[in-house]
């Protein structure tokens, strides 16, 4: 993995870096497609787009659920010298993903409108939701494959290949986008269009270089091993609902706010939602950047590069949580201009505000999801499993929920704080276990 022990923050910084940087640019897919389709088409369309969102996540999640596993698992692999069965392992999951996305597209070709309606889609918004998920549906495949190259080529130790290779699909899917919506006119259609093809394009540049020389890990098929299939899914079920966890909130943030709030308050939410998408996801790709290298050195019995990894990763990911919510007091109405027109000034000032409340939720956000994915690599999956799920839906749901019941509408902007900070207090109790001076600690995990 042409890692350095003796340069281990400077290794530490150059994964983390390029995934975080790749992991932004993700979810700027999302948000890119928000901003043509708010100038191009309306507003009701850019509240479709956040309504098919969770659709988005959900199959970049399904790619992690196993990718996850299967990086943790060839990175244990590779430090211990074992390079078949790391090449096995990469192997089935691809085959396993191309599988899934084809039956997630045939699901959403048969029932769209089904599909809409469980997204929260109005009778205002269900043809633009319906329009988005039909044209997005056959480009399934690539969502999920190119999100599982992006992490098997950090997993092959070239993280800035990877992060070229996601820079140059975002400008593709810029282009697509002002193409397409802005000059000919095929409105949220487009959007998808454009999406998808940028993906696509993104899954033939890994494949080249994965049947290329130049690749460490191989295409070696082999009979199905169930029990690794089950490793890798346990390993990577923690990542797999932290990246939903945006697709999640989104979902139950939307049928709340229809509820209390309103159709104008989902627009401000759409604004609030990319912007939470890129803060999450910047935080995830820290914690991924820093998984193989976790792992890789969990599995060569270097205890101490492990534990100092794990502080390298949980400390960037409260600094960008810091700098987040710094930016987004300072900058809230710049964000908010970005997708709202200059003459709706009384949407513009209350989304602001909104976006303001929401963000105190960044301070707290680094260390669940910081901790969600250093468990998960050194095969903690038990306690990163509870880290996400209680982070990704049960105290999400029971916050609004909570929230709601007491203060209405007004209390669905602070659902997001109060989640994490009860996460805060299952996830750190998880994290002193790791201590170098506790029982239960790194290296007591390895020998057990």
């Amino acid at each position: 993995m042409n890692l350095e022990l003796q340069n281990l923050k400077r290794d530490f910084l150059r994964y983390a870096a390029a995934s975080m940087l790749a992991q932004w640019i993700f979810a700027l897919y999302s948000a890119v497609d928000g901003m043509f389709v708010a100038r191009g088409v309306d507003e009701v369309a850019l509240s479709a787009v956040n309504l098919a969102s969770p659709y988005i996540s959900f199959l970049f999640s399904v790619s992690l659920l196993f990718t996850a596993g299967t990086s943790t698992a060839a990175s244990i692999y590779l430090g211990k010298g074992e390079k078949e069965k790391a090449d096995r392992v990469v192997t089935q999951n691809l085959i396993l993903l191309t599988l899934i996305s084809a039956a997630l597209t045939l699901i959403v070709l048969a029932m769209p409108e089904r599909i809409a309606a469980f997204l929260g889609a109005t009778e205002l918004t269900m043809p633009y939701v319906r329009d988005y998920l039909l044209r997005l549906a056959p480009f399934s495949f690539g969502f999920v494959l190119s999100y599982a190259f992006e992490v098997l080529l950090k997993t092959d130790g070239r993280p800035r290949l990877a992060t070229f290779a996601i820079i140059l699909g975002c400008l593709i899917h810029c282009l697509l986008d002002i193409v397409l919506i802005l000059h000919l006119g095929w409105g949220i259609k487009g959007a998808a269009t454009a999406t998808g093809t940028a993906q696509v394009l993104l899954v033939a540049a890994y494949i080249l270089y994965f049947i290329s020389p130049k690749a460490t890990l191989r295409w070696h098929a082999a009979p199905p091993d169930w029990a690794e299939l089950r490793r890798v899914f346990c390993l990577g079920l923690p990542a797999g609902l932290t990246e939903f966890s945006a697709g999640i909130t989104t979902f139950l943030f939307n049928h709340m706010i229809l509820r209390y709030l309103g159709e104008e308050a989902l627009i401000s939410y759409t604004v609030i939602s990319y912007v939470n998408m890129i803060v999450v996801m910047g935080m995830a790709g820290i914690a991924q950047g820093a998984q193989p290298m976790i792992s890789y050195y969990y599995g060569r019995g270097e205890e101490d590069a492990v534990r100092r990894l794990l502080q390298y990763t949980l400390l960037s990911a409260m600094a960008l949580g810091t700098i987040a919510f710094a930016l987004s007091q300072a900058g809230a109405g710049l964000l908010v201009g970005l997708f709202i027109r200059g003459e709706l000034e009384p949407l513009r000032s209350s989304s602001a505000a909104c976006f303001r409340v929401f963000a105190v939720s960044f301070l707290l956000v680094g260390l669940n999801v910081g901790a969600s994915g250093c468990l998960a690599a050194i095969e903690r999956a038990g306690r990163s499993f509870a880290v996400s799920l209680a982070r990704g839906l049960v105290f999400i749901a029971a916050s609004l929920w909570a929230l709601t019941a007491v203060f209405g509408g007004t209390g669905i902007w602070w659902a997001a704080t109060l989640s994490e900070a009860l996460c805060l207090a299952l996830s750190l109790p998880f994290l002193r276990k790791e201590r170098p001076d506790t029982p239960g600690g790194v290296s007591a995990g390895r020998k057990r």
